[in-house]
């Protein structure tokens, strides 16, 4: 088996009883596997809410480290729509040319960085530092404060053998506290400033509020975009061929970027919590219990998906769910396109071949399941063209 490679360890349930059971902290979670089923109750957001107790959607639960509600997030319609109308300009900024120009140069630095060095660790060395560098686009803020971000480590709310670390993500709101006292004093332009600066029903947004928004796009866009391209790094290692493909037929680049995006799911689901008795997959769900839906198994569902263990670089029917369905779609989708675009240009103009030294992987305990998300460790060395 290919070091790069992703297995999909939901198939048999997937195609039985379509779902899967985990324990998350005494609080059971019931999977939903297949695509069709994972769109349906995507869509069915008042018996599957997400405005429930801040943390308790999030796999493994946030509930013991977090009592701000992550905005526009956890919060459902109607009040969803008047918070995402708010946000989502914003996140579309990276369609900007100026935008775009900053982060080609962004990642066109660190990927000649690279290619100087006998080898790199890809998560820490690399994708850790665009991830951050590109954080920096998104809230308009000064490029130094990727500098403290990328000393956090790649985990927001994780150390080293623990699910959950409430110090440690206690650095990232204490963080988010100070900036938006700051931006009370001094406004600028960054997002703290235009969230301060906004109304929703006549009345400014609270501390709490923009906090909650800020938590959202720290956590939300950091380890799912650090997933994406240290996996895409692995896979191009072992498909040199791959990146000739790009280079020679970039008319394929945006195809690319979804079937990489549907074959590594950088985040493997997330929750909702019943609101009434009702049934999933045929089978009951009690009120008040939590569903998952399961990105990762839906965009390997055979039923959708021709060859779905594979990476079709040029896939035509790609319906995938990787940033989500329905209401809750990933507010982060257009500015994580926008990065592995320009990587994935990057890498094809500027990089012959990859080699892979030393790598470990990451993986997930889902209860009945272990899923491959990642990499803990990628050691590699970039060649030059």
């Amino acid at each position: 088996m290919k070091k790069s490679e992703l297995q999909d360890p939901f198939k048999e349930a997937r195609n039985t009883t379509g779902l899967g059971k985990m324990d998350d902290q005494n609080d059971p979670v019931t999977m939903v596997l297949g695509l069709k089923d994972v769109r349906k109750c995507a869509h069915a957001w008042k018996a599957f809410q997400s405005g429930a107790t801040p943390g308790r959607i999030v796999v493994p639960s946030e509930v013991a480290i977090r009592t701000t509600r992550q905005i526009p997030f956890e919060v459902d319609p109607p009040e969803h729509k008047e918070y995402r109308s708010i946000v989502e300009p914003w996140f579309k900024r990276p369609l900007e040319e100026e935008y775009t120009a900053i982060l080609t140069a962004q990642i066109n630095n660190i990927v000649d960085n690279v290619l100087t060095k006998d080898s790199i660790e890809v998560v820490e060395g690399f994708s850790l530092r665009l991830q951050s560098r590109a954080l920096t686009l998104l809230l308009n803020t000064p490029y130094e404060e990727a500098e403290t971000w990328i000393s956090w480590g790649t985990h927001v709310f994780r150390s080293e053998g623990e699910a959950l670390d409430g110090d440690k993500a206690n650095i990232l709101y204490d963080y988010i506290d100070e900036r938006i006292a700051k931006a009370i004093e001094n406004p600028t332009t960054d997002l703290y400033s235009m969230l301060l600066k906004v109304e929703k029903d006549g009345k400014k947004l609270t501390r709490e509020e923009v906090k909650g928004v800020m938590i959202l796009t720290f956590a939300g866009g950091r380890d799912t975009v650090i997933n994406a391209v240290t996996n895409s790094i692995a896979y191009f290692a072992e498909h040199p061929e791959s990146l000739e493909k790009l280079k020679s037929e970039p008319e394929i680049l945006n195809k690319a970027v979804e079937e990489l995006i549907r074959y590594f799911s950088p985040l493997t689901h997330m929750g909702r919590v019943v609101t009434e008795d009702t049934q999933v997959c045929e089978h009951a769900v009690k009120a008040d219990s939590r569903i998952s839906l399961c990105w990762a198994s839906a965009n390997r569902d055979e039923r959708t998906f021709e060859n779905p263990n594979e990476i079709v670089l040029d896939r035509k029917v790609n319906p995938h769910v990787a940033f989500g369905f329905g209401t809750h779609n990933c507010l982060g989708a257009t500015h994580a396109r926008q990065i592995m675009r320009i990587l994935l240009t990057t890498l094809s103009e500027k990089v012959a071949s990859i080699d892979i030294i030393n790598y470990k992987e990451n993986i997930e305990e889902l209860g009945e399941f272990k899923r491959k998300v990642g990499y803990d460790e990628l050691t590699v060395k970039f060649n030059k063209k």
